[in-house]
């Protein structure tokens, strides 16, 4: 069920994302739905692969500065799900950087409300 949860919040903040952002295109409700499956995919297959090359690519810095390089590897995996699905459309990495530390914040608030509710 709280994977349910999960993709049913993730695909809210896809979606009041692409109201906000500018150049970051979804088609329609159900392309959000789709978009927010494959970002949780590709996260979970990559995301962590990617977080610890750049830890270890910048020797250390990167896990110290766990923040920036968690946003840096949300907007890649924002990318390359852009480069995937035909539901998205980024038109450029800084629209990309953006737009994942838009949904970071609204998933944080999200999460935060389900909790104190």
């Amino acid at each position: 069920m709280g994977l349910l949860i999960s993709w049913a919040l993730l695909t809210i903040v896809v979606f009041v994302t692409a109201a906000i952002v500018p150049g970051f295109y979804i088609r329609g409700f159900t392309g959000a739905v789709l978009v927010a499956a494959l970002f949780g995919i590709v996260n979970f297959f990559l995301g962590w692969l990617l977080f610890v090359a750049i830890g270890v690519g910048t020797l250390g810095v990167g896990f110290v500065l766990a923040f920036l390089t968690r946003w840096l590897v949300d907007a890649i995996v924002l990318k390359i799900v852009d480069a995937l699905s035909k539901s998205l459309e980024i038109v450029s990495f800084g629209r990309a950087l953006l737009a994942a530390m838009v949904m970071s914040g609204l998933g944080t608030l999200l999460e935060y409300l389900i909790v104190r509710l």
